[in-house]
């Protein structure tokens, strides 16, 4: 008689399990291997130094073809210029002030990189009408990126050495604001002495909760090594390196911290340590890897938006993301072998101590969490509606959001650019500080064609020509003050109004070339940029996640749900960011200036929390779908999926949000505001839509939460979470 034989389960060797593995007992190499990265790109970039440049060029906008006319016709009035502004109660024309100043203009004629001093005294247009405020120009050898911060910062000693006795010298100009940038408290410190508390309190033990710090560390110091390199091939901004720091310390942690925990968990169901480690990593570092894919698919949507500027911030940003990814995935399982004996007596200890509590008849571990989603699978309509309305709620604010860039009216009161700014206001008016630059491609005629026109513009205060109008044809500047401030509404309206309705028809009358260009102008031709390739930003990036997810997944309606939370994530970020920084709800509380919105921080704030909101998504999913495998059951799925992760998930998130608020400590407007819409962002996500939305959601679906149509599954190429093991078979023998 034939006999039915059963084939064994066999667990299929994954590229996570012989990563795992190779790390694990190639431990001391794998340590050593990525100290040699760290310690070379560190020593290597001290030793060449970074070459950071910040590119806000913009081809195609009117601004960008204004600053290229001059580099190309007129090269010095392209470089970068400072304001030496004095202010004397009895009046500048006194004769011995007269003499002071002299005398400081005299000295500044000697500062390295200074080209020009033009004297307050040389024109009536540059001493206010009651004749107790003037400004110098001072004239730089090359554009404000190219001056060397040193020697702006001898300027400003040089120039202040000779104020006292009633006579106030401040200094203005972009590259006095950049020489003026502080360093505050240091921001990624204190987040990490938090995350460690947090860690601490979760695992029980200091060895185990250092252990995804010094991941996130590792991580962090070898890619900023690796962004200095590059700066020296790439173009990379100023403010490449904190942006990074803060998204990779936040990140690193938390991937460490995912595998760390489904670690300790394999250890509790009585796994021995390298079976753990490889268990771990064939499930939550499969998450970790889709996460991090996810959210570098996020980061290079951002390249195809064409700004220069953010460019090269997203590639580092995404190169970190990368790092830490591989850093979890390889150096902390060798960090689990060496100390991995350690670790396991802690677990060992804390797994007896609940036992004795469950004993005493405290519950099982999760049973708050099991508790709350059986709350809320209770009444998954109401939890829905009432969630998803408090998160419409804080985006509401961000459909009024002005985009621009600070200037020094958004600077802290007791710096000297913020000084020379207020004191330009009251004696010249407030759009003296950010005034419009209209290029001239023609002739005498063509130049008092453009004065008359301007002088007649409505919002414009004065105008006048920068030097003297070329007797032939030639390229000049004329210089239009608005009424209103640099950041105000009414000035970007001055700036549409120049260009399509005031200076077209003098254009078509004299045949030259008119182009409205400087700073105000390009940051509005910035911002506009941005809005107009959001849509296709948003496009991309949602796409190509809701492909990753769907094929993970095998789902429809789950990429289609976690699109619409991410989104409604983002937007409550940004209803904060323009309730606090444009409509100045605590901002005093917080010590910042109200003022627009960074231009380019809305697709940033997007691209990273896009992703990082994908972390939390398919930690959490990926636990569920392990018990629908198992049970087929949607409602016990979603509980103890949950049960099973939310207190990871909540410690993670916990985590990212004292990480990230604590750049708020930052100095630079632009960090705090990065800061605090990340930690928003994250806190929401966690708080609201992870644990009340998401099962709610989930609850609703049901069964068809899993659902994909059959061609759609033969179609797709398949991408499992959870480990996959081959089926039992019957054969005859």
């Amino acid at each position: 008689m034939a006999q039915l034989t059963e084939t064994p389960t066999r667990t299929r060797s994954s590229v996570f399990v012989r990563l795992a593995e190779r790390s694990y007992r190639l431990r001391w190499w794998a340590l050593l291997a990525w100290l040699t990265v760290m310690i070379g790109v560190t020593v290597g970039g001290q030793a060449v130094g970074s070459d950071y440049y910040n590119d806000f060029t913009l081809p195609g906008t009117e601004s960008q073809e204004a600053i290229d006319t001059l580099r190309a016709d007129a090269p010095a009035d392209a470089d970068a210029t400072v304001q030496v502004v004095l202010q004397h109660p009895d009046g500048l024309a006194a004769a011995p002030t007269r003499e002071r100043v002299a005398g400081m203009l005299a000295e500044l004629t000697d500062v390295p990189s200074v080209r020009d001093v033009a004297s307050p005294y040389a024109s009536e247009a540059t001493v206010s009408p009651d004749g107790t405020i003037g400004y110098a120009t001072v004239t730089l050898d090359g554009e404000s990126p190219d001056v060397p911060s040193d020697h702006v910062r001898t300027l400003i000693d040089t120039a202040q050495a000779h104020a006292g006795d009633d006579l106030r010298v401040e200094l203005g100009g972009d590259p006095v604001r950049a020489a003026e940038e502080g360093d505050g408290p240091p921001g990624e410190m204190v987040g990490l002495l938090a995350a460690l508390l947090i860690l601490v309190l979760l695992f029980g033990s200091l060895l185990a909760a250092s252990l995804p710090i010094i991941i996130a560390v590792v991580a962090v110091v070898s890619t900023l090594g690796l962004i200095v390199l590059a700066s020296h091939l790439a173009t990379i901004a100023d403010f490449t390196p904190p942006l990074m720091m803060l998204v990779g310390l936040g990140v690193g942690i938390d991937y460490a911290l995912l595998i760390f925990a489904r670690y300790r968990g394999e250890l509790i169901a009585g796994a021995e340590r390298d079976e753990a480690a490889r268990h771990a990593l064939d499930t939550a570092g499969r998450t970790v890897f889709f996460a991090a894919c996810t959210t570098v698919i996020a980061l290079f949507g951002l390249v195809a938006l064409g700004l220069g500027a953010l460019q090269g911030v997203a590639v580092a940003v995404a190169l970190t993301v990368l790092m830490t990814m591989v850093a979890s995935l390889t150096l902390l399982p060798a960090l689990l072998a060496i100390v991995g004996r350690r670790v396991e007596r802690a677990v060992r200890r804390r797994t007896r101590r609940r036992a004795r509590r469950e004993a005493r008849g405290a519950g099982p571990d999760g049973g708050v969490w099991r508790r709350w989603v059986s709350l809320v699978q209770r009444s998954p309509w109401l939890a829905t509606l009432l969630t998803v309305g408090a998160l419409l709620a804080l985006a509401a604010p961000a459909l009024g959001m002005r985009l621009g860039f600070a200037d020094a009216g958004t600077d802290d009161p007791s710096t000297t650019s913020r000084q020379s700014y207020d004191l330009l206001a009251e004696g010249f008016g407030p759009g003296f500080n950010g005034p419009l630059a209209v290029v001239v491609d023609g002739d005498r005629e063509a130049v008092g064609a453009a004065l008359g026109a301007l002088d007649a513009a409505p919002g414009v205060a004065d105008a006048f020509p920068a030097g003297p109008p070329p007797d032939g044809a030639g390229v000049t500047t004329v210089i239009a003050v608005p009424e209103h401030a640099p950041q105000d509404e009414e000035t970007a309206e001055l700036v549409t109004l120049l260009r399509e309705d005031v200076l077209p028809p003098v254009a078509d009358e004299t045949g030259a070339t008119y182009l409205v260009g400087g700073t105000t102008a390009a940051a509005i031709d910035f911002a506009d940029a941005v809005a107009e390739r959001l849509l296709v930003f948003v496009i991309v990036v949602l796409g190509l996640s809701a492909l990753l997810l769907m094929m993970v997944f095998r789902s429809v309606l789950i990429p289609l749900k976690a699109a619409v939370l991410n989104l409604l994530s983002v937007g409550a970020s940004l209803g904060v960011l323009t309730l606090v920084f444009q409509n100045g709800v605590m901002a005093g509380a917080l010590g910042i200036q109200p003022g627009p919105v960074e231009a380019f921080l809305p697709v940033m704030i997007f691209a990273i929390v896009f992703g990082l909101s994908m972390d939390y998504e398919m930690f959490l999913l990926s636990r569920m779908h392990e018990e629908w495998q198992h049970h087929h059951d949607a409602s016990r799925a979603i509980r103890e999926g949950l049960a099973n992760t939310g207190r990871i998930v909540a410690a993670a998130a916990a985590i990212m949000v004292v990480v990230f608020g604590a750049f708020m400590l930052s100095p630079d407007r632009m960090i705090v505001q990065f800061g605090l819409g990340l930690a928003v962002a994250i806190l929401v996500d966690a708080a609201i839509v992870r644990f009340t939305t998401l099962p709610a959601i989930m609850q609703l679906l049901g069964r068809r939460a899993w659902w994909l149509p059959r061609a759609l599954d033969r179609a797709l190429p398949r991408v499992a979470l959870e480990r996959e093991r081959a089926d039992t078979t019957s054969a005859a023998g």
